[in-house]
């Protein structure tokens, strides 16, 4: 069966797989095969008539930066390629999710939005202006005047209002985009510490991301990621890197915050760690606040991390599951794939899409650590880019490999991966580059793009929403991207939408606790 050839492959290494592939191609060349897997994958939709609507007691968020359609699909590829596989048959943990819907990802003034107005969205339930963070649209961007009374609170906010426990786990800096609009209210992304901001925004009174994060709302319970440099006063050498430079802190106004907080964590079982092997020197039943920063800046590539010293994406969610879980209250946990963006912006392909398979391999573990009954996990991006592939490859070819054919206009070859612009435009001697020539499966080989750019852009097409759990199925359809968190927070019964979650006595609401729960709720108070 089809089944057991899956297991095989999954187990299989390189090249001991090509018997087993060989049964498979011969089983696809029967109609029956296609109609059974197709009567199977029938037979499971079916199920998803009994919709889960339960409370969701945990809530975790996966983002994907600049994970577009055409990544997941490359991503899926490479992951199964990797296995030995061909790679199109495979599937990501987020394919098995039951539920699939659109993003709309425009800023308010941006039809190709960025990283910041795109985080206001998905995590505050607000649209907002590009280059903004935690600000409604009426705040202009690098204008602090304007941010004042244009705040608006996340998703991570109105659960830790909650009582739940909260978190945020990311590849970039914890005062990146994406995760400075779970706690910030700034004009400006770019401001991470005081030391990137301009003396005029100071002097009015606006507070740089670093501070803010720990500041806004004091007690995150975890909190891990990258950007030490922005945490510490100008000059200070880092821990891990004393004799380089660029990666002293920056801070203008003297200010440790990592030492704020360590302080302050001190009698709450709240800890620091800057290293893959202090973070796993702890328990995380002991543990009840973590900070953890593992570099300067931004963490490194997948492909070029230091397996002793830094942390991976699924290691973080691992920890991080572990220290929230204990509340009874549940969890709300945002993640982020962070560097999927950086590599796409650099052109190499083989960064971002072994980062999108790592985030892929963190949504794994969180489903081993989690229940589908009680907990709501979504997955999404906040934006695409001009990244593709085609040129009519064949079944199983490399994903980072020649398309099978030349070009007719120039006669010479080309990869399946290309980019609409970026820094891989090449010519030489007046000519498109050989591809034949270099070594287009390196790690830092940037593809080829359409135009000369020293950076590569997003992209504007919709995005994914996969999601599963409590009320995963009111994603659906084609949905503005402000629409993810109010979603959530009804799921979870937190925030302004909560009419649904209780009787006129206050106890839950049966029609949004399982079946069974109900039942035996119902004969206890027959009983009583």
């Amino acid at each position: 069966s089809r089944q057991r050839l899956k297991v095989t492959l999954g187990k299989c290494k390189p090249p001991s797989c090509k018997h087993v592939f060989l049964r498979l191609v011969e089983q696809e060349k029967d109609p029956g095969f296609w109609k059974e897997w197709a009567q199977r994958t029938l037979k499971n939709a079916l199920t998803l008539q009994d919709l889960n609507k339960n409370v969701a007691k945990n809530i975790i968020l996966f983002l994907g930066d600049g994970m577009g359609v055409p990544t997941v699909t490359a991503a899926r590829i490479l992951k199964g390629q990797l296995s030995g596989q061909n790679g199109e048959e495979t599937q990501l943990e987020m394919d098995k999710f039951p539920y699939v819907a659109l993003s709309k990802t425009y800023n308010t003034n941006a039809q190709v939005p960025d990283s910041a107005g795109t985080a206001t969205a998905y995590l505050c339930g607000v649209k907002a202006n590009e280059g903004t963070v935690g600000v409604s649209a009426a705040a202009v961007k690098s204008q602090c005047n304007t941010t004042r009374g244009n705040e608006v609170t996340s998703i991570l906010k109105w659960a830790k209002d909650a009582g739940k426990s909260v978190g945020i786990v990311t590849t970039t800096r914890v005062n990146h985009a994406t995760p400075s609009a779970a706690y910030a209210h700034c004009v400006d992304r770019d401001w991470y510490s005081d030391g990137d901001m301009p003396a005029e925004a100071l002097q009015s009174g606006c507070k740089d991301i670093a501070r803010q994060l720990f500041e806004n709302i004091p007690d995150i319970d975890v909190i891990m990621g990258g950007g030490r440099r922005n945490m510490y006063p100008r000059n200070t050498p880092d821990v891990e890197y004393p004799g380089d430079k660029k990666h002293n802190g920056t801070r203008k106004d003297g200010r440790n915050l990592v030492g704020e907080w360590t302080d302050r964590m001190k009698d709450k079982r709240g800890y620091y760690v800057w290293n893959r092997k202090d973070l796993f020197s702890l328990n995380p039943s002991n543990v009840d606040y973590l900070l953890g920063l593992f570099e300067p800046a931004d963490l490194p590539y997948e492909l070029e991390r230091n397996k002793e010293t830094d942390p991976s994406l699924t290691e973080m969610v691992d920890v991080a599951i572990k220290i929230l879980r204990k509340n009874e209250r549940g969890f709300y946990l945002l993640v982020e794939g962070g560097r999927i963006d950086h590599g796409h912006h650099d052109g190499k392909a083989k960064h971002a899409l072994h980062e999108a398979v790592e985030m892929d391999r963190a949504i794994t573990r969180a489903g081993l650590l989690t229940s589908i009954y009680d907990t709501l996990t979504v997955v999404t991006a906040d934006h695409s880019h001009v990244f593709s592939f085609g040129g009519y490859t064949h079944r199983g070819n490399s994903i980072f490999g020649l398309a099978p054919i030349m070009s007719d206009i120039d006669q010479k070859p080309f990869t399946s991966i290309l980019y609409g612009n970026g820094p891989g435009f090449k010519f030489v001697n007046g000519a498109r580059e050989n591809v034949s020539t270099v070594d287009y499966e390196h790690n830092n080989y940037q593809a080829q793009a359409a135009v000369p750019l020293s950076m590569e852009t997003h992209g504007g097409e919709d995005v994914a929403i996969f999601s599963k759990g409590p009320l995963a199925h009111l994603l659906h359809g084609v949905q503005e991207q402000h629409y993810i968190p109010h979603v959530m927070a009804y799921a979870a019964c937190i925030g302004q939408n909560k009419n649904h979650c209780h009787t006129n006595s206050g106890s839950p609401s049966l029609s949004h606790i399982s079946p069974t729960l109900a039942v035996l709720l119902s004969v206890k108070w027959l009983l009583c």
